[in-house]
């Protein structure tokens, strides 16, 4: 599902234009973009939450140049399902 799919889906549900539906969408985020970057992880309950998680830094492989580097560490979004959304799917 695209973010426009998403967007015609809460507009047709909830009754709002496509504009106000497409302007919620984007607003959340932004806030969790602005978030996850302030190290503030977002819990939405029975949803999941978005968090920052950090990789170690480790041994890789340049294929072209047939060398290893070291990739350092680094932070990656996540999103970890609730228990609840997980057991929906079953």
């Amino acid at each position: 599902m695209t973010k426009a799919e998403i967007v015609a889906k809460i507009a047709e549900k909830t009754g709002v234009e496509k504009g106000a539906a497409q302007a919620v969408v984007e607003s959340f985020m932004d806030i969790v973009k602005d978030s996850i970057k302030a190290d503030e992880p977002v819990y939405l309950r029975g949803f999941g939450s978005f968090i920052k998680k950090t990789r170690k830094a480790k041994k890789g492989r340049n294929i072209k140049a047939g060398k290893s580097i070291i990739i350092p560490e680094h932070s990656i979004p996540a999103f970890k399902p609730a228990k609840t959304f997980v057991g929906e799917l079953k």
